[in-house]
Order: structure tokens, then C-alpha cells, then sequence
């Protein structure tokens, strides 16, 4: 098989499921018109996404630690459309 090929393809992920389990993701997958190998990959990254944007705990050396606070109390630049958003009222207090 040729270099080309088999990058295209990727990599193997292996799962065990139990009977009902693979019934329920074939459903769901049938729903919406994907194969279960798609719908799992899908729905796996979406989770792998969440996962790391919800990180509330990141380290930082001194110097990193340094930069991210002169960051944070940096006035930040005038944005006209983001203060226009921001005096809009939401739909829900109209």
C-alpha cells in the first residue's frame, strides 16, 4: 500500500461495546445519515473539544505568568461594534 494511501486513511481506534450500546450509536447514527464509525469519531471529538476548552487550571512560569497579568490589565482597544452589542438589548428584554 502505498505512503499516500494509507495517510489518507488514518489511524485504527478499536472499542468494545456491549450489544445495546452498539444498538443505541447505530441508531443515532442511522438518524443522521452517517455510519457508525463517523457518528462515533464525531461524537468523540466533539467531547475531546469540550473537554480541553473547558480547562479552567493552566500553568505558567514565571515569565509566561508575567506576560498573561500585563495581558489581562492592558486597556483593551476601542471596538465601536462590540459596544454596540454589548447596549443592545437581548431578545428576551424587549
Amino acid at each position: 500500500m502505498s505512503q499516500t494511501r494509507s495517510a489518507s486513511r488514518g489511524v485504527t481506534i478499536n472499542l468494545r461495546a456491549d450489544q445495546r450500546k452498539r444498538s443505541l450509536i447505530d441508531r443515532a447514527a442511522e438518524t443522521v445519515g452517517k455510519n457508525r464509525s463517523e457518528f462515533m469519531l464525531d461524537a468523540a471529538c466533539r467531547e475531546a473539544t469540550s473537554v480541553l476548552l473547558d480547562q479552567r487550571l493552566f500553568l505558567l512560569d514565571e515569565k509566561a505568568f508575567k506576560r498573561f497579568n500585563e495581558a489581562l490589565d492592558k486597556t483593551p482597544a476601542d471596538n465601536p461594534r462590540l459596544r454596540r452589542l454589548l447596549a443592545t438589548k437581548a431578545p428576551w428584554e424587549r
